[in-house]
């Protein structure tokens, strides 16, 4: 799939925000305890994925009904939805001065419909996705630039859609759906309804 930036310059993508707050000094202190023996940027980039991947549980995993969605505190609390773990991965990547951005699955399961987020890296001249969700239950996203190996794959046949946006921010709707829920059922609904 073609992957299609929606800002043409790549420090859009390298830009700080209140969401990704990669300027925030406990991103940045992760950043370089992730990347201090790292020879290059690939090597930065999949120390920086795995750590997320691997070490920051999705927050359904653990039975947390608590929202997080700013980069910082999904790094505090250890835990978020595929969208804030997609926060934190641009927030850690971007403070290692890496392009990243996020982008959007609609996924089909046995109660419906979910929305799922993830990253696209621009890495070796080319945009790749990474999917930092987190393995458990059959699920095996690694760090790979060509071929992709994210945590899913879409099956049209059901209704599935692979977005191939590249967001510089989070999807507004995506964002305002963290932002003003308590609970994770209570987003994971709101953000069916806009997709």
């Amino acid at each position: 799939m073609e992957l299609i930036p929606k800002k043409t310059d790549l420090n859009d993508y390298l830009i700080c925000s209140d969401v990704i707050d990669c300027d925030d000094k406990l991103i940045q202190k992760k950043e370089l305890q992730l990347t201090k023996n790292a020879e290059n940027e690939v090597e930065k980039a999949k120390n920086i994925y795995i750590f997320v991947r691997d070490e920051i549980n999705h927050s359904s995993d653990i039975n947390s009904d608590e929202v997080t969605y700013r980069a910082s505190d999904v790094l505090i609390k250890g835990h978020g939805l595929c969208f804030a773990k997609s926060h934190l991965l641009a927030a850690l990547l971007r403070c290692a001065g890496i392009p990243t951005g996020l982008c959007y699955q609609k996924l089909s399961l046995e109660e419906g419909h979910i929305i799922h987020g993830l990253n696209a890296v621009y890495l070796n001249n080319q945009w790749i996705r990474l999917d930092a969700r987190g393995n458990t239950h059959g699920i095996n996203a690694q760090f790979s630039l060509d071929p992709e190996k994210l945590a899913y794959v879409p099956e049209k046949s059901s209704g599935d859609k692979d977005y191939p946006y590249i967001f510089s921010q989070p999807h507004p709707k995506i964002l305002e759906a963290l932002k003003s829920h308590e609970k994770l059922d209570d987003v994971i609904n709101h953000v069916l309804s806009y997709f």
